[in-house]
């Protein structure tokens, strides 16, 4: 995985290429979590949407996060409770959605994204920094 990441990330000068970690995913009370799309490539300063669907509503919202992991580094808390930017998180990420629907939006999308992302749904409605 990480020589297909590299040589995508030098196919062309300036090109950001952002990889999700796909699903399903089972989780308990069988949430199942799938991303589109699986990679996603992008120039800088272009909006980027990950999309990530559960196979029943998120109970009252709360309980979807966004996490980024660039790579070599431990995952980071972007977006909690579906659209609430965690501490830090740069302003060009934004989180929508609502019942079984989310996305992660990127506006202005910088080299520094390049990265893994990840949807998570928790029914304890937890707030996991790392």
């Amino acid at each position: 995985m990480f020589q297909i990441v590299k040589d995508l990330l030098h196919l062309r000068q300036g090109l950001i290429c952002v990889f999700q970690i796909v699903g399903p995913f089972e989780c308990k009370g069988q949430v199942t979590i799938t991303q589109t799309p699986s990679i996603t490539a992008a120039q800088p300063g272009q909006e980027v949407r990950i999309n990530c669907k559960a196979n029943r509503p998120v109970h009252l919202n709360d309980h979807i996060a966004w996490y980024f992991r660039g790579f070599g580094e431990a995952p980071k808390l972007v977006i909690y409770r579906a659209t609430n930017r965690f501490t830090g998180a740069p302003s060009r990420f934004t989180g929508s959605g609502h019942g079984a629907d989310f996305t992660l939006t990127i506006k202005g999308v910088q080299s520094e994204d390049a990265g893994h992302y990840f949807c998570q749904s928790d029914h304890t409605g937890a707030i996991i920094t790392q």
